[in-house]
């Protein structure tokens, strides 16, 4: 007999379980995570919004992208995008252009603010992240990154940059 908590087949009666399990587990992880997320961000850029922020992230780990794209990577419509779009513009961390051969296209890039808004607010959650997983008992650790690297890669996310070496000194 086996419990709700135990590894079961795909296709066993006890697979909608563990499925409930893992989504539970993952909803409550999500929940420290924007915590995390919302500390850093306003530590960093108190006006800023977590999708504003979203936006920015994007735009730092894929480049400069046509507004269509921006709002389609956000799953927004395209003038939710724009007026995101302005208000980071008027911050002084987007800037926008249109493209000569097509002048209704919209297109954004990050300015050198917005770019260091996004290493900034990153390298604090970086820390909190750490002291978490610090926390967590060393057994508990294994297999934590390749499941977390497989959602990452179900999701569509980019994996975010290593922390670049401190130099030594020497």
């Amino acid at each position: 007999m086996t419990d709700d908590h135990s590894p079961s087949r795909p296709g066993s009666p006890n697979q909608g379980g563990l499925e409930e399990d893992l989504v539970t587990a993952v909803l409550t992880a999500s929940r420290v995570l924007v915590a995390i997320s919302a500390r850093s961000l306003g530590e960093v850029a108190e006006s800023l919004t977590l999708p504003q922020f979203r936006m920015l992230v994007l735009l730092h780990s894929r480049g400069a992208m046509s507004l269509s794209r921006l709002a389609e990577h956000l799953a927004v419509n395209p003038s939710t995008a724009m007026r995101m779009l302005e208000r980071l513009t008027a911050a002084g961390m987007v800037v926008r252009d249109s493209r000569p051969e097509d002048r209704r296209e919209v297109r954004a890039a990050l300015t050198e603010q917005g770019a260091r808004t996004v290493v900034e607010a990153t390298e604090r959650r970086r820390e909190e992240i750490r002291r978490i997983v610090q926390a967590m008992p060393a057994r508990q650790r294994t297999g934590l990154v390749q499941a977390l690297r497989a959602f990452a890669d179900a999701g569509a996310e980019p994996t975010a940059p290593h922390r670049q070496p401190e130099p030594l000194g020497w």
